[in-house]
């Protein structure tokens, strides 16, 4: 018989999983403000969009809900608020057909089915543009260029087998993203315009490179000069996933349109010529440009984020900028190695890019708006464009909610929204806004539905931020039942829950799986070990060459008792200490854990086990025996003869990062030496297991597996 047995559906978890998730804003006029939410649809086992449009900004309560077309693939309003882009994808039986459409209010001013001129649009966080010129007449996206799209119809079958490396995770079907322009002239008689009035076209340069560059997050600076990111091909022909990782090799890059004249008539969907230049350095991995423009519309400074090339692949982040009259690169926030008592700031650690329009103006100053992490925390800070200088403008303050914030678009002005959540507290939105003696003000602009009985269910959790004394400043996050953890009796089985990276880091955010699992009974503890982005440079070198020996350790210290759970590095800690320390915990479940780093040649970041246990990585490294002993002895697999505690694994099918063969690897490990293990196989799934159903089943195996075994000690 199965140990893992179904005990039924968890009404809390579908509850909390199912609450409207903020993940992006805009404002699509001076007064009204746009957010678009996330929706987890078990029913039909999907992820829908909604949208909440707020009129009236500070002065007015209403707003109106909409359910988006899963049609619409992208969108984004025009400076000047009057127009919009949309980029659909519209399902024709076996078929897909693409449509980029540029909406003046309710009316369409230019649409073009592009279907044929190149494969889906890229909507990711790497690649993806959308940008309007400062004339509203032309468009920048980003989508996957056709395999064959200059040549001419041939037998040659080559073309469709020939090897091309994938951006890795979540997809293999992202490699050749390639930046379009969509061009339109506007018809005087207020109608459509008119395919001959239209243009489309691929860019390329018009230069050679060292190795194949392909470009991505482009937007216009003037109608004739663009500004993009381009991420490129390592020397031995790979690209090196993209996906949580800071330190590919890649660069921002000036492109230069060619004149009109030269451009019209172009074929749609062909190729023209552009004259550019890479504007960073080759040592640095630069992303997400932004072009702060001055009174006149006139642009006068590029930033961009910045991280060393190699190495850990996420570091403390370096903010940079170009004077563009002058042509000067000046680092405006370098990274920080370690926090002092008179300056508590660790650094920036960001998101992977900056938000479309970062920018606020507040008295005579202009700022960059984001949110980074600082601990165990995110928060919002304001940085000075000139200066650098740095505020910290939702600081924790003694008695309040241990809030962790989200910037999610500002006007370019003096307004911005944002959310924030705390692990008891589902996401709000906020509107922030300065008034006329520049004082910050915040209004709440939405709050989630729920039913009393979980609203009352959450009350009773606490959330609070625990030092782990042995090796400062590293520090773990409790949330606990105040009735569980008071009544008489046992007090509440502990669950471990490492994150993974490892250089990554638990917050004080709202988590649906997490908050259920409190709401179960359990006391969780979420450890920021040595190696946790959020308190400094100087602790993310500290680990390299020490995964499984110095984050283990951590970890143990902050060990109530009993149970582990963890994913991808997590998972890797969790098989760790389940082998290093046999008889501490009573039960553990991992999602596509690392468990053998010798054996990752097929992984989308095959550098990482080398950067990360003290290797270095080159285009022509090897796994040799000695390379392979090392890796081996500082695996989960060097201690599974140690193994007691019963074990689950959650495995995804097409996780290209912990490929699958880690997980299978342990399961028949444990199974060969008859431990107690089971493994739950999600086709389709890739590194996070986030789809709808597989995340409940995930998190309904946890509880069920910790339900049965986790308060009885490991054999």
């Amino acid at each position: 018989m199965s140990l893992l047995q179904h005990t039924g559906p968890s009404t809390l978890y579908t509850e909390l999983a199912e609450l409207p998730l903020p993940v992006s804003a805009d404002f699509v006029s001076s007064d009204v403000a746009r957010v678009t939410y996330s929706v987890r649809d078990h029913e039909r086992n999907i992820t829908r969009s909604l949208t909440k449009t707020f009129p009236g900004g500070i002065t007015s309560d209403n707003q109106t809900t909409s359910h988006d077309s899963s049609e619409v693939k992208a969108f984004a309003t025009s400076p000047s608020k009057s127009r919009q882009a949309i980029l659909r994808e519209v399902a024709n039986g076996i078929s897909t057909k693409r449509f980029v459409e540029i909406w003046a209010g309710a009316q369409i001013e230019a649409s073009l089915d592009v279907t044929k001129y190149h494969d889906a649009f890229h909507t990711d966080d790497f690649t993806s543009s959308l940008s309007f010129s400062p004339s509203e007449t032309s468009l920048l996206y980003t989508a996957e260029a056709n395999i064959n799209s200059d040549d001419n119809p041939s037998d040659d079958p080559y073309p469709k087998f020939r090897f091309t490396p994938h951006f890795g995770e979540p997809s293999r079907a992202r490699k050749r993203s390639t930046i379009f322009l969509f061009r339109w002239t506007r018809s005087t008689a207020f109608t459509r315009a008119a395919k001959q009035d239209m243009l489309l076209v691929a860019l390329s340069l018009a230069q050679p490179t060292r190795v194949p560059v392909l470009f991505g997050q482009a937007s216009f600076a003037t109608e004739d000069v663009i500004y993009a990111s381009g991420h490129e091909h390592t020397k031995d022909g790979r690209l090196l996933g993209v996906q949580w990782c800071f330190n590919r090799p890649m660069g921002i890059w000036e492109i230069k349109l060619p004149e009109s004249a030269i451009v019209q008539g172009t074929p749609f969907g062909a190729k023209i010529s552009c004259d550019a230049l890479k504007l960073t350095p080759s040592e640095r991995s630069c992303r997400s440009p932004r072009v702060l423009y001055n009174d006149n519309q006139t642009p006068t400074k590029l930033f961009w984020f910045s991280n060393p090339v190699g190495g850990p692949h996420a570091s403390c982040v370096s903010l940079e900028s170009r004077d563009l009259p002058t042509g000067t690169n000046t680092v405006l926030v370098d990274t920080v190695m370690e926090p002092t008592p008179e300056n508590d700031f660790p650094g920036l650690y960001p998101n992977y890019n900056m938000s479309s329009n970062p920018f606020l103006r507040r008295g005579d100053r202009t700022y960059i708006v984001l949110h980074s992490l600082w601990r165990s925390r995110a928060t919002i800070l304001f940085i000075d464009t000139e200066s650098g200088t740095i505020s910290d403008e939702t600081k924790m303050r003694d008695g309040e909610p241990l809030y962790s914030w989200s910037l999610l678009a500002t006007d370019n002005k003096t307004r911005f929204i944002c959310s924030r959540s705390t692990p008891n507290i589902p996401s709000e939105v906020l509107l922030g806004y300065f008034d006329r003696h520049d004082n910050l003000n915040w209004k709440v602009l939405d709050k989630p539905t729920m039913s009393f009985a979980t609203e009352n269910a959450l009350r009773d959790l606490t959330a609070s931020i625990i030092p782990i004394g042995a090796r400062p400043p590293t520090e773990t996050l409790v949330i606990q039942s105040n009735k569980a953890s008071t009544r008489p009796g046992p007090k509440p089985i502990c669950i471990t829950m490492p994150h993974g990276g490892p250089h990554a880091s638990s917050t004080t955010s709202f988590y649906p799986a997490i908050a259920a699992l409190a709401l179960e009974g359990y006391t969780l503890s979420l450890p920021n070990y040595t190696g946790s982005m959020g308190f400094g440079e100087k602790y993310i070198q500290k680990l390299l060459g020490h995964c499984g020996t110095m984050d283990v350790q951590d970890v143990v210290e902050s060990v109530n008792e009993l149970v582990v759970q963890g994913g991808s590095h997590g998972g890797f800690l969790s098989a760790h200490l389940i082998g290093q320390y046999p008889t501490l915990f009573n039960a553990a479940v991992m999602r596509n854990p690392v468990t053998s780093a010798g054996e990752l040649a097929a992984s989308d970041i095959p550098d990482w086990a080398y950067a990360e246990f003290g290797l270095q990585f080159m285009p022509d490294s090897l796994m040799t025996p000695a390379t392979f002993q090392k890796l081996f002895e500082a695996s989960p697999i060097a201690h599974v003869d140690n193994v007691r505690a019963p074990v689950l694994l959650l495995i995804g099918e097409d996780d290209l990062r912990a490929v699958p063969a880690q997980g299978l690897r342990f399961y028949h490990a444990l199974k060969g030496r008859e431990r107690r293990v089971e493994m739950l196989w999600f086709k389709g799934e890739t590194h996070p297991l986030d789809g709808v159903e597989a995340a409940r089943v995930s998190w309904e195996a946890g509880r069920d597996w910790f339900k049965k075994l986790g308060q009885n000690p490991a054999d």
